[in-house]
């Protein structure tokens, strides 16, 4: 049994990570700023009220895990607002910076003493923060943010290296959420978090720091 810690856990993507985490024996950790009825219902141990944008909350998160060892840590948190260059709402992404790419290094900063030797590092981004990418423009605070993280995964993959962790940068594919508006396009978040955890799965020191779709294929920077 390995013990995963995931972030933005209470819907979604997340959720749907301790979902089938749950089922497959693992041990889970759910992280979230509020639970939700859903999330309370899987039977796994919830730490809710942990805004990773903050040090206090944070820090106290790792209070109380006390001495807990991690396997695989899964960045999940993060939001998504609109913001064109007709309508640039600065506080808006400094926001989405803050939670997308900041809070998600301040979390991981803070739990690598817990991670083990040969644990994994996770983080969600978006194939919306690819610049080759990028063929439509718009939604500025997040397509920067989730470039932010992603070379913030790319750095983590080196530097992490000599501790035997792992890094996998991990798009989810367009899923129907609320984050989405449960885009009728979209997938399920079952089919995205099964694909999510067969790239966790094939995650080693030799393909550290690759930016994959959940469907497996390798994506531009």
């Amino acid at each position: 049994m390995a013990t995963y810690l995931i972030t933005g856990a209470n819907r979604g993507i997340g959720l749907e990570y301790c979902k089938q985490l749950h089922e497959k024996g693992e041990n889970v950790i759910a992280v979230c700023r509020s639970s939700s009825e859903a999330l309370d219902k899987l039977g796994v141990r919830v730490e809710a009220g942990v805004d990773i944008t903050k040090d206090g909350p944070v820090a106290q998160l790792i209070q109380k895990l006390e001495d807990i060892s991690i396997d695989v840590l899964i960045n999940n948190a993060g939001i998504l607002e609109r913001v064109s260059l007709d309508n640039l709402d600065f506080d808006s992404i400094r926001q989405q910076f803050e939670v997308n790419a900041v809070g998600t290094l301040r979390l991981t900063k803070a739990l690598l003493p817990r991670i083990k030797t040969g644990g994994k590092v996770i983080i969600m981004t978006s194939r919306m923060g690819s610049i080759e990418d990028n063929t439509s423009g718009g939604s500025y605070g997040y397509r920067m943010s989730k470039a932010a993280v992603s070379m913030a995964g790319k750095s983590l993959s080196h530097d992490l290296k000599p501790q035997n962790i792992a890094v996998a940068i991990l798009h989810p594919g367009l899923v129907s959420t609320r984050m989405t508006g449960f885009t009728q396009t979209g997938i399920t978040p079952e089919e995205s978090v099964t694909g999510l955890l067969a790239r966790i799965d094939e995650l080693t020191l030799e393909n550290t720091g690759t930016f994959w779709h959940s469907n497996g294929e390798v994506l531009p920077w």
